[in-house]
């Protein structure tokens, strides 16, 4: 699962190469899903893996429109119940 996470932080990371230097929607979803993270040393970990990942994934406008979505609903709060996992993204709705 944290592999997979990270994964996908970094694909989300990735938008930020696009931009130019400023923060997309996906690298701003990225750095709030690493803030969910219990302590800095995971914080930090969690931003290192997805950084790594940033260079390898690309994204496209349709991926900066979904993070920006995501962005509205994503909660630390919440990010450890089925719900919330899908309003980060980490999850899929269910049929």
């Amino acid at each position: 699962m944290r592999q997979a996470r990270a994964v996908f932080l970094g694909s989300l990371l990735a938008a930020a190469a696009l931009l130019g230097g400023c923060k997309g929607n996906c690298r701003q979803l990225s750095e709030r899903l690493c803030s969910c993270e219990a302590n800095s040393f995971l914080k930090d970990d969690c931003n290192r893996r997805a950084s790594n990942e940033e260079s390898r994934v690309g994204t496209k406008p349709a991926d900066e429109n979904t993070c920006a979505a995501l962005l509205q609903t994503c909660d630390c709060h919440a990010i450890n119940t089925p719900e919330g996992k899908q309003a980060c993204g980490l999850a899929r709705k269910p049929p």
